[in-house]
């Protein structure tokens, strides 16, 4: 399904989309209508939107919009993108009227198996925005599985780690749960699992992978997912801590969209 404010959308509404690769999204996994974290997933639209095209987003409209696209019982992937179908390259700062466009996939079943992960060096542009910019991403992840790996994971100059290409990544050194401060995207389920579960916040080096138990990915459609092996260097792939934080998630009450 794909619709354009409401409407089925046209090839030629997508042009811009495509041409310029200017806007900004979030994906939610939607089960039995339902959705963890929704007025996360709102509130980081309506900041995305003010940050990309300066104006407010009405996030009654866009639940109205996305419920279209999410059947009352199963689980879909609905992703809402908000985008200006009339920005033109060469004067980006007339683009203000931006546009919800909502699409759906069925939502794959839970959990994942593990992820081996190769470092990469880089910091995407304003981190902090889910942008539809993800060239990058899929460039390194594809680089990651041509060597042999499933993913990769971000690293800065200094080889501190932050996140992977769509996924946020935590840490469990035998205590503590541990969230890499670093220059990343927030992800929803990186939050919700901060309040469920106590957790520190620190920096998080390659050099510091052979002290630590257990490494973790976290997005809305794949929940909570063991990393096995970062570069080398192997990782349990079914710590306690991993089941702990995955029946924490699922337990987290959805939202009605």
């Amino acid at each position: 399904m794909a619709e354009l404010n409401g409407e089925p959308v046209e090839l030629g509404q997508l042009q811009t989309l495509a041409l310029t690769n200017y806007g900004h999204f979030t994906s939610m996994r939607v089960d039995d209508g339902r959705v963890r974290g929704l007025s996360l997933h709102m509130d980081r639209l309506r900041r995305d939107c003010r940050t990309l095209f300066g104006v407010d987003l009405d996030p009654q409209r866009v639940r109205e919009l996305a419920r279209r696209a999410a059947p009352a019982t199963g689980s879909t992937t609905v992703r809402v993108t908000i985008f200006d179908p009339r920005l033109d390259l060469g004067s980006p700062g007339a683009a203000n009227d931006p546009h919800v466009l909502v699409t759906s996939r069925t939502a794959g079943a839970l959990p994942l198996p593990p992820l081996r992960v190769q470092s990469t060096p880089y910091v995407r542009d304003v981190a902090k925005v889910k942008s539809v910019g993800l060239f990058a991403s899929i460039h390194h992840r594809r680089q990651s599985q041509l060597a042999g790996f499933d993913d990769a994971l971000f690293v800065d100059q200094d080889q501190v780690i932050s996140e992977g290409g769509t996924w946020n990544i935590g840490f469990f050194d035998g205590t503590q749960v541990i969230w890499p401060a670093a220059d990343c995207l927030v992800g929803v389920t990186m939050e919700l699992l901060k309040q469920a579960h106590d957790h520190i916040s620190t920096p998080i080096k390659l050099s510091d992978l052979p002290n630590l138990q257990a490494a973790f990915a976290t997005n809305a459609a794949i929940g909570v997912r063991a990393i096995s092996g970062i570069d080398g260097i192997r990782l349990p792939e079914s710590p306690a801590i991993i089941d702990t934080l995955r029946k924490l998630y699922m337990e987290i009450p959805g939202d009605l969209l």
